[in-house]
């Protein structure tokens, strides 16, 4: 394997053996399958936006599979070997025969149907070099990191049905860069990342006008680090929707929600911090969370993004939802976190003693933006 993705690699340059996140090299190779593939969609997607074709369904599965690729997001083989072959039939419909770029090696990879097929492709697929000249491969590695981050944002605001198609060709055009049977000089890969800049922008644009269009402009908002007495959930990652749709779920079954990390801004939005049993904030950062979530006496609820393997001793606490996936963790859908629920009543949560022995704190915050999904 080889992933660079994060500023925390070993030995600096990039991990070879294991990410420091947790991830192994299969989890490694099939998120690089998934951007190489995603390459020969964006050939097809391009080509049919120049016939006139509508491609939306193609633009918001780019999106979430390549949302699916960023650090800390999902661990799980069986999720991302479908979420592979998914954008694979996706580009083969796409695809006619009759087109100039058909040919391509993007075009015609086929992912293989088993473990051990995949990971034989892994040499395929390496992200260790995107172009011959180290400059252009440097760029070409900023560029697809970027463009990450623009899917994450993309993502996001699509799940409160905001859409750009402008924004899906921006990420067609930047993961066809150097796979589409070109071969770009210098400047032109500088003139990629600087556009990729730009999307980057729109894309945070589209996603604030989703949020506040929802969920109301944030406010300054004082946020309590003291637990109240009662059964508990700690939601963390980035999605308002499903923070919004747990807030529905629990109201009036007497459990307190907590947010944990990235999910600190949303106790200023009007729509989310009327709901009375949002509770307060938990912990501190995502990298912590193994020494600190084994003390939550509730259930967890990871959103988005930022997972660490959870330990034994609160593994049965830990839901996942959306693209997030770690092997043996629950998952649930968007919007039916029944089981999380369940498991939140089926535990002791906060008693009067636990509450009380906490120092009565508040962290006042001018809210911000959400951090950008997966990068912690």
């Amino acid at each position: 394997m080889f992933c660079n993705q994060c500023e925390q690699t070993l030995p600096v340059t990039g991990c070879i053996a294991a990410g420091v996140c947790g991830k192994n090299p299969e989890v490694a190779t099939l998120q690089d399958l998934i951007v190489y593939t995603l390459r020969g969609l964006a050939v097809a997607g391009l080509d049919a936006s120049a016939k006139g074709h509508d491609i939306k369904e193609a633009g918001r599965l780019c999106a979430r599979a390549l949302f699916s690729t960023l650090t800390n997001v999902n661990f799980d083989p069986a999720a991302l070997t479908a979420i592979l072959h998914e954008v694979a039939e996706s580009r083969n419909r796409m695809m006619s025969p009759h087109d100039s770029a058909s040919s391509l090696p993007v075009s015609v990879f086929q992912p293989a149907d088993k473990r051990a097929g995949l990971i034989r492709q892994a040499n395929l697929v390496s992200t260790q070099k995107l172009a011959d000249d180290p400059d252009c491969h440097s760029l070409a590695q900023t560029l697809l990191y970027g463009l990450k981050g623009v899917a994450a944002y993309v993502d996001h605001a699509a799940i409160l049905g905001h859409e750009d198609e402008a924004l899906y060709l921006d990420l067609f055009k930047g993961l066809a860069m150097g796979f589409d049977g070109a071969n770009p000089a210098l400047p032109e890969w500088v003139d990629a990342v600087m556009a990729c800049g730009k999307s980057n922008l729109a894309a945070m644009k589209l996603l604030d006008t989703a949020n506040t269009g929802t969920y109301r402009h944030p406010e300054p908002a004082s946020v309590s680090l003291s637990p109240r007495a009662g059964k508990a959930i700690l939601v963390t990652g980035h999605d308002l929707k499903d923070l919004y749709d747990l807030l529905v779920q629990t109201e009036g079954k007497g459990i307190n929600i907590y947010t944990h990390g990235e999910m600190l801004p949303a106790h200023g939005y009007p729509e989310l911090k009327r709901f009375a049993h949002l509770a307060g904030h938990f912990g501190t950062a995502w990298q912590n969370q193994q020494t600190e979530m084994p003390r939550f006496p509730g259930a967890i609820l990871f959103t988005t993004n930022c997972i660490q393997r959870p330990g034994p001793d609160y593994i049965n606490n830990v839901f996942t939802t959306g693209l997030v996936g770690w092997p043996g963790v629950a998952y649930v859908k968007n919007g039916d976190f029944s089981a999380v629920i369940e498991r939140a009543l089926a535990l002791e949560g906060y008693t009067e003693e636990a509450a009380s022995a906490f120092p009565q704190k508040k962290r006042h915050d001018r809210v911000c933006a959400p951090c950008r999904p997966g990068t912690g």
